[in-house]
């Protein structure tokens, strides 16, 4: 059978092969795959013909307008995956022995969860200085794309609508939408605000399939709710910006304006069910070394005031 003669020749392949098949295997386009690989096509050509050679089968079906797998090529993806995922593994373990809490760290953080790492950051850098820490600001669908390629040792993001196999998200805490406004907007004072009232203010949104929006449209839908929308946008920092230098209203989790000067958050009390609460989260790739500086910042995140502030509803 296919699959038996595949395993009986794993042990001759390169793992340099199969993370250039696992590559043509995702994208099924040999020109993007070399372009993220950092090679030529024909080096990438020459590599997949060689290992298809030493499998005596064809991986991949090409023409003129597409690549697709074969049968082989089908049965051959999980278990690359499953080798250069063990291999990676094995060398971060033996990283993290040489090096304990040296190395580097490499994170992926959504817009909305900057201010809430930040506090962590410096007490973590400051605690082990001798880790270097990479911080990637990105949307949460670029940041989980990236995770499963293996650029970050985690990602600190909302939890997304729809799992992903591949991905294991841990809640850190909840949330719910908030109006945010600055300190001295008529709505500073109040405990909180119901989506009826919001029909009175200018309001600067984020961006549709932000994970604040959704859960915003969910909130209002099936209503007849009319908003005065001014502004949408996919940054943060502006939406911050304006709220502090105009009478906008902004909806975001209450966590984001945590640790943000001249800022309030005001929670919409209608908003507060199930289906539309945001669970902060940390998200790793399943079956995926932990080093020890990332065990080690998650703990300190768990533990910051300002994680502890979001539990607490403060």
């Amino acid at each position: 059978m296919a699959i038996f003669r595949i395993i009986r020749k794993f042990a001759a392949m390169e793992l340099r092969q199969l993370k250039y098949f696992l590559r043509v295997a995702e994208t099924l386009n040999f020109s993007t795959a070399a372009k993220e690989l950092f090679i030529t096509q024909s080096t990438l050509s020459q590599q997949i013909l060689q290992l298809e050679r030493d499998l005596d089968q064809p991986l991949f079906m090409r023409n003129s307008h597409e690549v697709t797998l074969t049968e082989a090529g089908q049965t051959l993806l999980p278990l690359a995956q499953e080798t250069l995922q063990a291999a990676e593994n094995c060398q971060l373990r033996l990283n993290d022995l040489k090096n304990l809490m040296g190395g580097e760290l490499n994170i992926g953080v959504t817009y909305s969860f900057t201010s809430i790492m930040a506090e962590t950051l410096t007490a973590f850098l400051r605690h082990y200085p001798h880790v270097k820490v990479n911080v990637t600001q990105s949307t949460m669908a670029d940041l989980m794309e990236r995770l499963q390629h293996h650029e970050f040792d985690f990602v600190l993001a909302f939890k997304p609508t729809q799992s992903n196999p591949r991905i294991e998200s841990r809640t850190l805490f909840h949330h719910r939408l908030a109006a945010i406004v600055n300190e001295h907007h008529s709505l500073v004072g109040r405990q909180s605000i119901t989506l009826a009232e919001l029909q009175r203010y200018d309001l600067a949104l984020p961006r549709m399939g932000t994970q604040a929006r959704s859960a915003f449209e969910r909130s209002i839908a099936g209503s007849d709710y009319h908003y005065r929308v001014k502004v949408e946008m996919n940054t943060v920092y502006l939406l911050f910006r304006l709220a502090r230098e105009s009478n906008y209203v902004t909806i975001l989790s209450e966590s984001t304006v945590v640790g943000e000067h001249g800022l309030c958050a005001i929670p919409i009390s209608d908003t507060d069910t199930p289906e539309n609460v945001m669970q902060g989260c940390i998200h790793l790739l399943k079956g995926s070394y932990v080093k020890n500086s990332a065990r080690e910042f998650v703990k300190m995140l768990s533990e910051s005031t300002s994680i502890l502030r979001n539990q607490l509803g403060m």
